[in-house]
Formats: C-alpha cells, structure tokens, sequence
C-alpha cells in the first residue's frame, strides 16, 4: 500500500516566526523558515489520517486542501499537539458522523478536561463528535487496513508516542528512546525526528543529538521536525546536514510503503 506523506507543521511550540522576534530566521522571506505546529497528514485508500492537532489545526487543513478527516492520532497532550481538536467540528458536518480519536489513556484524561464540553454528555449543537480509541503503546492498531506500531519515547519525564507504519517513522517531541523500542525503528525506509535547536535542551534533541539517532537505524532519507527558530535559516541548516538527513518544511511530501 502506498501512503502519502505531508508535514503540515515542522515548528516547534511557538512556531517561526516567533512573535515579536526580529532574528534572521524570524524576519525570512524563504517559505520554508515559516513553519507552524508540528503535526502530518497520511493518505491512503481514500482514507485521511492527521497525526496531532496543534493550535494551527484549521489553517493546516484549508491550506492542505484536507476534505476529510476518518481519524485524528494524538502523540501526547500537550498543548502545541491537542489546542485544534475543536475544528474537527467543520468535518463533523462535511462527513456527517463522528471523528475517531486514537490516544493513551492519559491523553484521553487531559483531552476531557481541556475540552470537557466536548465529553460533558450534554450534547450542544455543533460542539465536536468523537470516539475515543485508546492506544496502548505495547500494541499495534489499525486505521482502516494501516497498521501503526506505537514507539514510547521520553519528552524529559513524559511518555510520548512516535509511531511507524510500513517502512516509515515519525518520532517528535522526544530526547530519550530506550533499546527495546530502537528495535521497532530497525528497518525504517524514512525517519522523521525532531531537532530542537544546536544548543543542549532538557526535553527535546538537538540537532546533533537526531543526527546521531538517525545514524544508528541508517534510513535512506531523514527529515528533521519540531524546528525552533534557534536552529537557523533553513538553507543553511541543510547545508550542514549529512547526506540524506534534511530538514523537514511545511508542505513537504512524500510517499512510503505500508
């Protein structure tokens, strides 16, 4: 099966630009140094995975051209993953029926309270219709015929999901990946990781830090995510890069073997 790639985010929490900064990065005019929440859109069958749901949810969508929407994928809850879950509404209504929501139990917790409207059991018109799925990280699921094999990372203390489908991976948010679940990267064809900045970072990888884990599993082509505007001008930083490491932008797409 062949499946679709987009990264319809590449930044990091604040995105890039920051407001108000006037550094380099912040005042480019190349297109890939605007980068919004981290999140990818995967395409199947006729099918439409987005993987998080950041605070630029809505306009990732309009700008993808996204018509529909047959699953929503949480890698945690923090807020630059979960702020857009309630513009699921608009596909809601397109689709007529409820959007499928895949996270830990955990997520589930923080998503009912963050948004507790939503699973208040009062069911106001035009509040977002879910169905909560609950991932285990030690189980595969799958999503109308693809199958995803959750990878437990750390973010400092916290658990954060990566997931691999087929011969491609994607891991954010993460500074620590333990041995046993290295083996469920073995093999990937395409690695998207997160590199932070170049500077040391309690929670996330630096740009050398990714390099190295990326050297270890030998994929042949990696993209860097979760950008900062500490990182540098795109250009520069993909001339920096190894061979076959570069760094991820929005609208960049690709197409794997699931």
């Amino acid at each position: 099966m062949k499946v679709t790639v987009t990264i319809l985010g590449s930044g990091t929490s604040q995105g890039v630009p920051v407001i108000a900064c006037q550094c380099a990065v912040c005042r480019s005019s190349d297109p890939r140094d605007k980068r919004l929440r981290t999140s990818i859109l995967l395409e199947y069958d006729g099918q439409v995975v987005v993987i998080d749901s950041g605070p630029d949810f809505r306009y990732q969508m309009l700008r993808a051209n996204v018509n529909r929407l047959d699953a929503l994928v949480f890698t945690h809850e923090h807020k630059d993953h979960v702020a857009g879950l309630d513009d699921i509404r608009a596909f809601n209504y397109v689709m007529q029926q409820k959007i499928p929501l895949y996270a830990t139990t955990r997520v589930q917790n923080h998503l009912k309270q963050e948004f507790a409207y939503v699973f208040s059991g009062f069911n106001y018109p035009g509040i977002p219709e879910v169905t909560l799925h609950t991932i285990h990280s030690e189980f595969p699921f799958e999503l109308a015929g693809l199958k995803f094999i959750p990878i437990e990372v750390l973010h400092y203390k916290l658990p954060v999901l990566g997931f691999r489908t087929g011969d491609f991976t994607y891991i954010t948010d993460a500074n620590y990946i333990s041995d046993e679940e290295k083996e469920k990267i073995k093999g990937s064809r395409i690695i998207v990781i997160n590199a932070l900045r170049k500077e040391k970072h309690i929670s996330h990888f630096t740009m050398d830090e990714a390099i190295a884990t990326i050297h270890e599993f030998r994929p042949e082509v990696a993209y860097l995510t979760h950008i900062s505007h500490q990182l540098g001008l795109h250009e520069e930083i993909n001339k920096e890069l190894p061979e076959g490491i570069f760094c991820a932008y929005d609208g960049l797409k690709f197409e794997v073997e699931a």
